[in-house]
């Protein structure tokens, strides 16, 4: 694996106790060469793809200063990133977070709590490792 491919996955949640969950989940990556970085709110997670241009979004919809919906609109229909496979994180199982998802964009849906060799197993499967 070469280090030209500089692979990235953000983890967008506003709750610490979240981060560090996905964190501890997704760990194992990084002795692969892949990045964490992390988001506390919507805002500082448009700068942060905008700017690092990670491959995954891990995406948690409730949030402050904006949520994960305009996140994802604004990512992949706004600035037209294709590039970016964004997961939305939602605490509850509602239809309506489902079909929103779809609307702005996203690429998959999940549910909190999550199962973490499900966040694992598909992490894998983006990055292609």
């Amino acid at each position: 694996m070469g280090e030209e491919m500089n692979l990235k996955i953000l983890i967008v949640d506003d709750e610490p106790h979240v981060r560090l969950l996905m964190e501890q989940t997704l760990e194992e990556l990084e002795d692969e060469g892949v990045e964490l970085l992390f988001a506390e709110n919507g805002e500082i997670a448009l700068n942060t793809i905008e700017n690092e241009r990670p491959q995954l979004v891990f995406l948690d919809v409730m949030m402050p200063k904006m949520n994960g919906f305009d996140v994802c609109d604004t990512v992949k229909n706004k600035l037209g990133i294709s590039d970016v496979y964004i997961i939305m994180l939602t605490a509850k199982g509602q239809e309506f977070d489902r079909q929103k998802s779809i609307e702005v964009g996203a690429d998959m849906y999940t549910t909190k709590p999550f199962d973490p060799d499900e966040i694992t197993e598909k992490a894998r499967e983006v990055l292609a490792l």
